[in-house]
């Protein structure tokens, strides 16, 4: 099962912008510092551009409650996601490290874009209004890292880092597994001063590149998600048979259409054979339900962007069954209300691998 949880605050410190801050903007940023050189005709000059970090916080009480009421004794992990708004100048390879703060920061009420800078939130030399991070002397367990003498840039704890490696090709949204960040803050190991990503190798590259994230601020549906996974499957057959072919029909059972954002929902999937054998009956074949096999994962995707919302996870979107039909959870907490939404389902029988995409809809409302 899935459950999505969504920033308490989150801002992008700039190590050109020292005193910067941009606790409000919709954009999150991730840059190394760069002393590329720019040749315009027979003159050869440097060309600096800040190093940019993320800071992003989730509520502690929901984290407990979560695991507390949600997962409840379940193998779970947790992953925190960003949604690319923009890249530049993108490398062949790169990677992002993220790691839990080790300070307390005020988010803040600046823009990148103010005429006036506002300084009344984190940035890459203040945490707090009146409070400078550390550049010397750290806490046990923490460092921080800053190039020359502009010191800042917040600091970490070193025991427990995630990272995501990127090349060319592959997608730029970010999907960290922070399990052991999270089991840190539920246990009491770490205070939860959210996390603090960065490029990993931000102070040694020799060209600019800039990668653009949604913030908890966007007026899209792409602002960021801790998003935990636990398994949850069931699988009871009863008097039940399980398909084996797959010339199957899978229908969704009593779909209402509108659902309340924040409820869970029982989804129940009627299956039976397209192409049933005839037999002497006082009842129709057509009506005779089957059970998909327990290798069946479901999806969820936004009608209008065809974004993969959740996507087929072995371990958190199984299908299970109880000897009725075949059936998923799906908690909409987390869900963007007022917008429409199609599930997709994958089943494994045999050595084939089947997708029904076959308008699974319905609409999430406030």
């Amino acid at each position: 099962m899935n459950f999505k949880l969504f920033p308490s605050k989150d801002a992008t410190i700039y190590s050109k912008l020292p005193y910067l801050n941009s606790g409000l903007d919709e954009i999150l940023e991730l840059s190394p510092q760069s002393n590329e050189l720019i040749t315009t005709g027979n003159n050869t000059t440097p060309r600096f551009a800040e190093t940019s970090r993320t800071l992003i916080q989730f509520p502690s009480e929901s984290i407990q409650s979560i695991i507390d009421n949600k997962v409840s004794g379940s193998v779970w992990r947790a992953y925190l996601k960003l949604y690319l708004a923009h890249a530049s100048n993108i490398p062949a390879d790169f990677a992002i490290q993220c790691y839990p703060v080790s300070l307390s920061w005020d988010m803040g009420t600046g823009r990148y874009s103010n005429v006036t800078q506002s300084v009344d939130g984190v940035s890459w030399y203040y945490n707090t209004l009146t409070t400078l991070w550390p550049t010397s002397s750290f806490a046990s367990g923490t460092t921080s890292s800053f190039s020359g003498s502009n010191g800042g840039g917040g600091t970490w704890y070193t025991a427990s880092v995630a990272s995501q490696s990127f090349d060319y090709i592959s997608p730029k949204d970010i999907e960290l597994d922070v399990t052991n960040i999270v089991n840190q803050w539920y246990s009491g190991s770490v205070v939860n001063n959210g996390f603090i990503l960065k490029q990993a190798s931000e102070f040694l590259t020799s060209s600019f590149f800039d990668f653009k994230f949604f913030s908890m601020d966007t007026h899209t549906i792409y602002p960021p998600q801790l998003e935990f996974r636990w398994y949850d499957q069931t699988f009871v057959t009863g008097s039940l048979t399980i398909a084996s072919s797959d010339k199957i029909v899978l229908t969704l059972a009593d779909n209402k259409g509108k659902y309340q954002e924040g409820s869970v929902q029982r989804f129940r999937i009627n299956v039976r054979d397209k192409y049933p054998a005839r037999q002497f009956l006082t009842s129709s074949v057509y009506l005779t339900n089957k059970l998909l096999p327990s290798m069946s994962y479901w999806a969820l995707k936004d009608l209008h962007t065809e974004e993969v919302v959740i996507d087929f996870d072995t371990g958190s979107t199984t299908i299970s069954s109880d000897g009725t039909s075949s059936f998923f959870d799906f908690d909409t907490t987390g869900i963007q209300p007022e917008r429409n939404y199609k599930f997709l389902i994958k089943t494994i029988i045999g050595s084939q691998t089947l997708i029904y995409d076959d308008n699974y809809l319905f609409k999430v409302i406030r």
